[in-house]
């Protein structure tokens, strides 16, 4: 009887357990939900001119319409905030350096690193300066995102998981994720000049001319089919560090990368146009991806922005949005459509600052001798007392110590010129004339921009501001003192002065993070790290394969070029050092030799061994030659090495290979076929550890992109349904197609103007940023396929109005 009452009572104790936690459970899916965003109904708002309505489509794309553009802007700030908050909040903390507040002290080290720039003071400044207009639309907006969120039932969802409530939006803050784009397309450009501040202190002229030509066969610059490269003769002797194997008890470096190398210093985004002589509209055709970290919620907010257009009509932008800024960054207005790569130009110098006992506290700078201004900055951190960090500012910049050295950090982003709105102006762009106008105002991180009108012009010019300094090639490159003249800036170059490339005859044009001219107007940009080039070139070669007369599907197709056209010479120096007489006692060369061959499809596509093997093969050496050299400049700068000091270095290498200087081999070898088996050898052993067997080592289970949000990895059972199971990608750096693990095309958007029912776009997340939400992976599928899917917004399925 007792044990029969103990078993009732233990499977009631069960049941309750069970209930209970189904409860819990229900309750938090309950809370979830009351944090989604309203989709639908009728608000009562103060302040509108007129009105707005919001309808979305089956995809959760809104039309986002009004009867004047600053309703329009409240509209967009609203659904912005409902659907993205944590996201824009991060992107305000990052550039001010404010995650600590939210995450603790395991980010204070990025916090000090971004608050040496002292961005959220910068901001307020700029506000106090902003046209009216431009404030007034500011203004608009961030009544839009504090209204929306505040009409959430529940505060989003990962404050909850946090413990502390979102701060409410303010201008300064939509400045704020301008300057975090600064970061993410400028700031590898102060490792880069630490990083050859060490080469060329360890390396002679002529070897420097060597390991980092100026450009190559690969560069495909708009104004002329390629770069006269200089014949640079292969020095008799490597550098002190070349080639030299890692000491075993030096902690400070890495092992080699192998196989499991992502992008070296990643460069990103595409953008062409083909001219209306050769578009079956008669209308140019403008194509853009996008590269940029890949992740939960998308980085872009899709959207169509319609109101009056000052002249009796009605002005329609389509495409993407940045949640926390009010404005379309890329798309089209119905007569124009314009499309931005990063221009990796030289815009940041390190100026080494000199003392003087006899002048304590003071440093010399380009003016003179003067007293850094030190702000304290304060750091909150969650559950920890704040920190204080001084920083000391000179007329130059910000002051950084690195190497042992101090550096004023004379940046383009620490100017006036860096932020404002004006790209709302290409919104009423009629003709490319006017937009390429508008380009060089915009206070963005300088992009090439790429447009084209409903005409059928097209253009490239740089959008962004571009000081102006002496002609200074490579001089401007490297860490310089306050004597040197590279390094004076003396104001902004007007529009008018801005390079550009106008109805060339070829009717198109491509840039894609690689050098944008051969001739005139390069030095007014310099080379902030620009790609090696075969990607443009690549590019380039599509479109004129497209003959005379294209459409937007086709142009569209580029973007997932995938042919493995670079890499095509690795793989023959692969094969070349497998022969016969390094195949004898070595099946395990035998079998890689044998999925070089039948194994290489001549793309990065997901079932290829020989793709995957050919690419780990050319890193391995990357690996091998520079690993010493790496090593060293991680002690001035965690992010340097020497991809980031030139991004040729695999034109360098093939060189090399293909020469064989003895000189050059590193003594550990006894030819340079050793040294390929080396690395051959070591890229077999890493695929097949464990027991694996090469032949499943395809190119599409090593690059997997498992898009997550950044809570998925710390929430134990909320944490599955905030990321995506892994995705076996096609493509690679340096191809159209570029993907990665967590780095890609952000979007992809081909579109003629005054066509846009033609256009197409996808992206690799959905609307929301809530994992509750339908529309949080809606397109997934589209984006890792490479489906064309439409660019316009479709019929409304919820529609949400805001009335006086």
């Amino acid at each position: 009887m007792q044990k029969s009452r103990l078993a009732v009572w233990s499977k009631r104790v069960v049941v309750g357990v069970v209930v209970l936690v189904l409860l819990v459970v229900a309750a938090a899916w309950l809370y979830l939900r009351a944090s989604l965003a309203q989709l639908d109904g009728s608000l009562k708002t103060a302040g509108l001119e007129s009105g707005a309505t919001v309808a979305r489509d089956e995809h959760g794309v809104p039309l986002i319409s009004g009867g004047s553009r600053l309703d329009v802007a409240y509209a967009t700030g609203f659904v912005h905030a409902q659907e993205r908050y944590f996201q824009m909040d991060l992107l305000r903390r990052v550039a001010a350096g404010e995650l600590s507040e939210l995450f603790g002290s395991r980010a204070l080290a990025l916090d000090k690193s971004h608050r040496l720039h002292r961005f959220r003071a910068r901001a307020e400044l700029v506000l106090k300066t902003m046209p009216a207009a431009d404030r007034a639309l500011l203004d608009r907006y961030v009544a839009g995102v504090n209204a929306g969120l505040d009409k959430l039932s529940v505060k989003p969802f990962e404050y909850s998981l946090i413990g502390m409530p979102p701060r409410a939006w303010a201008p300064a803050d939509s400045l704020l994720v301008i300057w975090a784009m600064y970061f993410d397309l400028q700031g590898s450009l102060e490792p880069r000049e630490l990083a050859r501040g060490w080469f060329r202190d360890h390396t002679t002229d002529e070897q420097r001319a060597f390991l980092s030509p100026e450009s190559t066969q690969w560069d495909a610059p708009l104004d002329a089919q390629t770069i006269a490269a200089a014949d640079i003769a292969i020095p008799a002797a490597p550098p002190e560090w070349w080639g030299k194997p890692k000491p075993e008890d030096d902690a400070a470096r890495t092992g080699p990368k192998v196989a499991g190398a992502e992008f070296l210093n990643t460069v990103g985004s595409n953008n062409w146009a083909v001219a209306g002589a050769r578009s079956d509209t008669g209308g140019a055709i403008v194509s853009n991806d996008m590269h940029l970290g890949i992740q939960l919620p998308a980085i872009w907010y899709r959207a169509a922005l319609q109101f009056p257009d000052g002249k009796g009509g009605q002005r329609r932008v389509v495409g993407v949005t940045l949640p926390g800024a009010p404005v379309v960054v890329v798309g089209s207005n119905g007569h124009v459509a314009w499309g931005f790569t990063n221009s990796y130009g030289d815009y940041l110098d390190l100026i080494a600052l000199e003392t003087d006992p006899a002048k304590p506290g003071q440093v010399r700078t380009q003016t003179g001798w003067e007293t850094p201004v030190v702000h304290e900055e304060t750091i909150l951190i969650k559950d920890e007392p704040a920190a204080k960090l001084a920083v000391r500012d000179t007329s130059l910049g910000p002051v950084r110590e690195a190497g042992g050295r101090s550096y004023a950090v004379h940046w383009v982003a620490h100017t006036a010129a860096a932020v404002n709105v004006n790209a709302r102006n290409l919104e009423f762009a009629d003709t490319l004339e006017q937009a390429m106008a508008i380009a060089p105002t915009m206070g963005i991180p300088a992009q090439n921009f790429v447009g084209g009108d409903d005409k059928g012009n097209i253009g490239w010019t740089i959008a962004g501001p571009l000081p102006r300094r002496a002609p200074a090639g490579v001089a401007a490159t490297y860490p310089m003192s306050a004597d040197d003249q590279a390094g004076v800036w003396t104001g902004w170059l007007k529009p008018e002065e801005y390079p550009k490339v106008v109805n060339p005859a070829g009717g198109q044009l491509a840039t894609a993070n690689s050098r944008q001219l051969a001739n005139a107007g390069a030095e007014l940009l310099g080379d902030g790290g620009f790609d090696l080039g075969a990607r443009t070139h690549q590019v380039r070669d599509d479109l004129t394969a497209l003959g005379p007369k294209t459409d937007v599907k086709k142009v569209y197709a580029i973007t997932l070029d995938d042919r493995a056209i670079f890499m095509t010479a690795w793989r023959e120096r692969a094969i070349a050092a497998l022969d016969s007489k390094a195949l004898e006692g070595h099946p395990e060369r035998a079998e890689a030799l044998k999925m070089l061959k039948d194994s290489w499809t001549g793309k990065a596509s997901v079932d290829s061994v020989g793709y995957r093997i050919t690419r780990a093969y050319m890193f391995m050496l990357y690996d091998i030659l520079f690993e010493t050299a790496n090593g060293e400049m991680k002690k001035v700068d965690v992010k340097a090495n020497m991809a980031m000091v030139t991004s040729r270095w695999p034109v360098v290498m093939a060189r090399l290979l293909d020469q064989q200087p003895a000189g050059w081999l590193p003594p550990q070898y006894a030819s340079w076929q050793a040294l390929e088996l080396d690395a051959l050898d070591t890229v077999i052993s890493d695929l097949t550890k464990d027991g694996k067997p090469l032949a499943s080592a395809t190119w599409g289970a090593r690059n997997t992109a498992a898009s997550a949000h950044p809570f998925a990895s710390v929430v134990p059972v909320l944490g599955k349904y905030l990321k995506v199971a892994p995705d076996m990608l096609p493509g690679d750096e340096h191809m159209p197609r570029v993907a990665g693990r967590t780095f890609g095309q952000s979007e992809r958007l081909t579109v003629s103007p005054g066509h846009e029912e033609q256009g197409v776009f996808n992206m690799p997340g959905g609307q929301s940023g809530h994992p509750l939400s339908p529309y949080f992976l809606d397109g997934r599928n589209d984006w890792v396929t490479g489906r064309a899917t439409p660019l316009l917004p479709g019929p409304a399925v919820h529609t949400l109005a805001f009335v006086k």
